[in-house]
């Protein structure tokens, strides 16, 4: 996307006339909270080159700052809000939840809150779920487990039919919390909602747990996700090290971005592969996978590697058929490369003992750690706030370490991948100290 194409203006349901209730200060120096005001940006891009001017400022480089602003677009006393979770499950889910229903009960005053059970689907009449009346004390202690107490599914995205249902449950505000497909079908959901005339609006938080959305900093859950997934590093290492010629692979979540491969080797330390889906590499040949581990084996007599779901997938019959939410159906790496590893070793007529592990249903269902607990607290907050301005087709997303708001659009128009040239996988080679490149013809 060129700098021309970049659009943040976010959009808004009309002006906003009513007085904020939260009673925050309208100026710095008072020693109590202050309001954000609407001429409050963030650069979006903090790189800058000696000698070359800034970028201008405007709707292609600047960010909305998130959080409370003077006046108010809804009525309190009059919303009803609803919240739905889509898609596959992710550490906070629930901690999202608690935070919304928190900050529009206690900061605004909103009484009616309902949760939608089993993602867009809950709305459709032929699935005839019933509604979750949410209040703090229903919410009170949902954190402390994993999933998603209102349930979740991929799909459902009738657009019309969901429209439909938000008017005849006389909806103000639709929080939407899920990843690339959710947030695609909320703008969808959003853009219907504008040619009606109604005044709803949708705000998502962003939920991906392979961090893959654009101009979010980092996804919830995922901080978690990276903790779990060393923890079972560190028992395959445990296992490799005990064993003759001890092969421990783990596989991970990420179709497509391999961040949470990347984390895991460089927070673990005891990784000597990472395969991710932005960097090809070769099983054989001289340069290749095999002869790589071969090489780790004969010189350290184990080793462990890290596989994201969506590496290698061209070594896999490619599947043109696609999950609900539109995603296509990977083959199983982490299967193929078991028996790859165990195939050419027993040609090499060299002994291995492999233990293969995949503990991404363990750490999709698992309850938020603190940090990640924090950061969707601080999410629902501020998703709050945009929400009772009237901003709509916007997410809530963290940016230089600042919360902001983001068009839906702009999240969702291209995924953020792993740079091959950049300095988290130069990070991960040095860590590993694996070959800068394991494909049999270099630069190929």
């Amino acid at each position: 996307m060129t700098e021309q194409e970049l659009d943040f203006t976010i959009d808004t349901l009309g002006e906003c006339k009513l007085p904020n209730p939260l009673k925050y200060a309208d100026s710095t120096g008072l020693k109590h909270s202050n309001y954000v005001e609407d001429d409050q940006y963030i650069i979006w891009d903090v790189y800058a080159h000696k000698g070359r001017e800034s970028l201008p400022q405007g709707k292609g480089t600047m960010m909305e700052k998130a959080g409370p602003r003077p006046k108010i677009y809804f009525n309190p006393n009059h919303v009803h809000a609803a919240i739905v979770t889509c898609g596959g499950l992710c550490p906070g889910l629930n901690d999202v939840i608690r935070s919304l229903v928190r900050n529009l009960w206690y900061g605004y005053g909103v009484r009616r809150i309902t949760g939608i059970q089993y993602g867009f689907k809950g709305f459709l009449p032929e699935y005839n779920f019933p509604v979750i009346e949410l209040n703090p004390d229903i919410v009170d202690d949902i954190h402390k487990i994993g999933g998603t107490m209102l349930g979740s599914s991929r799909g459902g995205n009738d657009t019309p039919a969901v429209v439909d249902a938000i008017e005849r449950m006389n909806l103000n505000i639709l929080f939407t919390i899920g990843g690339d497909g959710t947030q695609r079908g909320a703008l969808a959901v959003a853009e219907e909602i504008e040619r009606r005339n109604l005044k709803v609006t949708v705000v998502g938080i962003p939920k991906t747990i392979d961090n893959d959305l654009s101009f979010i900093q980092r996804s919830f859950g995922f901080e978690t996700a990276v903790s779990k997934a060393v923890q079972v590093v560190t028992g395959a290492h445990v296992e490799a090290d005990s064993a003759i010629h001890g092969i421990g692979l783990v596989k991970v979540m990420g179709r497509d971005s391999g961040f949470i491969a990347s984390h895991t080797a460089l927070a673990s330390t005891e990784v000597n592969f990472v395969l991710i889906p932005e960097v090809d590499f070769d099983l054989g040949g001289p340069s290749g996978f095999l002869e790589a581990l071969k090489k780790r084996l004969q010189a350290r007599k184990h080793a462990v590697i890290v596989v994201a779901e969506g590496a290698g997938q061209k070594y896999l019959a490619r599947s043109e058929e696609k999950d609900a939410s539109g995603n296509r159906r990977l083959g199983d790496i982490g299967v193929f490369l078991r028996d790859k590893i165990s195939e050419f070793f027993r040609t090499q007529k060299m002994e291995i003992n492999l233990r293969y592990i995949d503990p991404s249903y363990i750490i999709r269902s698992a309850p938020a750690e603190p940090n990640d607990s924090l950061y969707c607290a601080r999410l629902g907050a501020n998703a709050v706030h945009a929400a009772m301005t009237g901003r709509t087709k916007m997410l809530v997303s963290l940016w230089s370490n600042k919360f902001v708001h983001v068009p839906i659009k702009m999240a969702t128009y291209n995924r953020n991948y792993v740079n091959p040239e950049g300095s988290l996988w130069r990070d991960v080679i040095e860590a590993t100290r694996q070959p800068v490149t394991m494909l049999s013809e270099l630069g190929k």
